[in-house]
């Protein structure tokens, strides 16, 4: 993996897509990283042995996805004290996981499409990491940073009606697992820049509204707990997005449920990472 601080893609003014150095920043938003020239890698993928920086800059048209597309989402359920508070639920000696497929992945700007079977919307501002190499049978003395390839906000979107046990028997990930319901950016920063993710805060604004803050000290099971527990007798491959768990705060839990609409825009701050700004399009029932 080559050196960087924090990398993000984006379109040129010519319409050419690439991956960008961004720079040390304690807040990344669309409107710092739009417009400017920055210097850009050569290679297709972060991970790979030839994606080096290279002297040529290009300006910023559009800031997309900081990833082409990943293999999996796997996902940490009710990993804050506070959120299991909230829930009213107790948690155990190993974390609740569950997975979203590869095109539940977006961008930190784009529109969020919602089908009409989707209601009860709800938000979950989440920590992810994304792993820069295949790892598997992680123990408690491995080097784990050296498989994380940087850190990035995201936002585990929900249709809570269809995480219900009735029509889940429990098994909530396909309420999570949508088209576009995993949001993540604005850039993956390194971990040479974050070497304790506990220290940073984290925030969910609807519609400049805050919902949820938190630091990330607070998570029941941390990132070493997290990967021994996901790479037992499995592989899991570079170009995942692990969405570590929310807080509290989540709509489902307000007095009266306070459900996305049509419209809203839901941001996600990460320290040192930056703002993801995506807005909830509900689509027409047929």
């Amino acid at each position: 993996m080559a050196p960087f601080s924090s990398i993000f893609r984006f379109r040129d003014d010519k319409g050419r897509v690439y991956f960008g150095e961004a720079g040390d920043s304690s807040n990344h938003t669309v409107d710092s990283l739009t417009g400017r020239s920055v210097p850009t890698f050569k290679g297709e993928c972060p991970w790979d042995d030839n994606f080096v920086l290279t002297e040529e800059q290009r300006n910023v048209a559009e800031v997309l996805c900081p990833l082409p597309c990943t293999p999996i989402f796997m996902c940490i359920g009710l990993n804050y004290k506070q959120h299991a508070e909230e829930a009213n639920m107790s948690y155990g000696d190993y974390p609740v996981v569950f997975t979203k497929p590869p095109d539940a992945l977006a961008g930190p700007f784009e529109n969020i499409p919602i089908n009409p079977a989707c209601v009860s919307m709800d938000y979950e501002a989440e920590l992810c990491l994304v792993l820069g190499k295949d790892c598997k049978n992680l123990t408690a003395d491995a080097d784990f940073a050296s498989y994380i390839l940087g850190y990035t906000a995201g936002n585990d979107i929900s249709s809570r009606y269809w995480q219900m046990p009735e029509r889940s028997g429990n098994q909530h990930g396909s309420a999570k697992s949508f088209d576009k319901f995993a949001p993540i950016g604005p850039v993956i920063t390194s971990t040479s820049v974050i070497s304790d993710m506990t220290k940073l805060q984290m925030e969910c604004f609807v519609n400049g509204e805050k919902r949820q803050s938190t630091k990330l000290d607070d998570l029941i099971f941390d990132i070493p707990a997290i990967l021994q527990h996901l790479s037992r007798g499995t592989t899991l491959r570079k170009g995942t997005v692990i969405m570590t768990g929310t807080p509290s705060g989540v709509a489902a839990f307000m007095k009266p449920p306070a459900w996305l609409k049509d419209g809203d825009f839901v941001e996600v701050y990460v320290d040192k990472i930056g703002t993801i700004r995506n807005k909830m399009t509900f689509e027409p029932s047929p």
